[in-house]
């Protein structure tokens, strides 16, 4: 069931997120009001152990604490169940950034059922842009993550960073939901538990509260690192797995995590095994790529063609439950379309 508030529960700007099921019984979305319209929108703990874009948003109203807010905002909290035991999701529950509009698989659950009544709710209410906010497992630099390439877009992404992950799956991600709506990122803010991350992430936030309105130019090429997500890698269901466990059939390098981001060629090695196919690849259309972009040679698992990894992790439950990672490519620029959009 969804809790819907126009003021913040007494208490919450002091509540970490393991604490939150003591003020709010679920997903919750909370109305605040500020100068400007349309409302901005800000989604938090879709992953209970990503607690980043909690700590900033506190970090945020308490800064404006007895202030108006430069504009409106709409704040969405997500798995309060999950993140009370520090999961990214329970056992029992579908993942909550695959349950929004759009989704397949997860139609018809009670969680697809709550986002679709919060994104009705906010495009009823009229949207200046949407984000939502993350922490990875793995290392990774700070990055944004867009589903369009039009010039709003990209410049609310700039906000945090200019690295882009233009990214156009799984199906029922909430970035993807608002797209066709209004500007819409996604932003990957390092590893929970660092205050620089949180830091980031409050000022990222903060930029977009006192954003008046989007340039009227286009995104120069010289200001943004554009990048493709061209496949999903997740270690096949039967293949058990491990980093520096020889004694395991997939035994991936201990310190893997250190490839995201870094372009690497062809023959770049993650781990090792004998197995012929050892990983679940898919493109953005869900077809199998597995032999397009790895091999097993002489023992060693490796890349069949140059591509730039991003969220790999270390984190087996986290593997199990999302992926091992991503595979990129840059993007030609000239793809990149630099009209502005209306605001609806």
């Amino acid at each position: 069931m969804l809790t819907r508030l126009d003021a913040l529960p007494e208490g919450f700007l002091d509540t970490p997120a393991r604490d939150l099921h003591e003020l709010l019984q679920g997903p919750t979305l909370i109305h605040l009001p500020g100068r400007r319209m349309p409302e901005l929108f800000v989604s938090v703990l879709l992953h209970g152990n990503e607690d980043v874009g909690l700590v900033a948003i506190q970090q945020v109203l308490k800064a404006h604490a007895g202030r108006e807010l430069p504009r409106a905002m709409s704040l969405f909290i997500g798995n309060v169940s999950a993140a009370r035991d520090g999961l990214r999701r329970l056992d029992q529950q579908p993942d909550y950034n695959r349950v929004w509009p759009g989704t397949v698989v997860h139609a018809g659950t009670p969680e697809a059922e709550v986002m679709q009544q919060v994104h009705q709710i906010m495009i009823e209410r009229g949207l200046f842009a949407s984000i939502d906010i993350h922490n990875n497992t793995g290392l990774n630099p700070h990055y944004s993550v867009v589903c369009q390439l039009d010039a709003n877009t990209l410049h609310l992404a700039m906000l945090l960073t200019r690295t882009v992950v233009w990214f156009r799956g799984p199906e029922g991600s909430q970035t993807a939901s608002f797209a066709a709506h209004c500007p819409s990122v996604a932003v990957e803010c390092g590893k929970p538990g660092y205050p620089a991350n949180e830091a980031a992430a409050a000022r990222f936030i903060e930029a977009c509260l006192h954003l008046a309105a989007f340039p009227e130019h286009g995104v120069r090429e010289s200001d943004i690192d554009l990048y493709h997500t061209v496949a999903l890698v997740k270690v096949a269901p039967d293949v058990s797995f491990g980093f520096g466990s020889p004694d395991l059939p997939l035994n991936f390098k201990p310190q893997l995590d250190h490839l995201n981001f870094v372009e690497l060629d062809a023959g770049a090695v993650f781990g090792q095994t004998q197995l012929s196919k050892p990983l679940d690849v898919r493109d953005e259309q869900g077809q199998d790529v597995a032999d397009l972009f790895f091999r097993t040679h002489q023992g060693e698992l490796q890349l069949h063609r140059p591509s730039m990894p991003a969220m790999l992790t270390l984190d087996a439950k986290v593997v199990r439950q999302d992926c091992l990672c991503y595979l990129m490519d840059r993007v030609p620029f000239d793809l990149v379309n630099q009209n502005p959009r209306k605001v609806s």
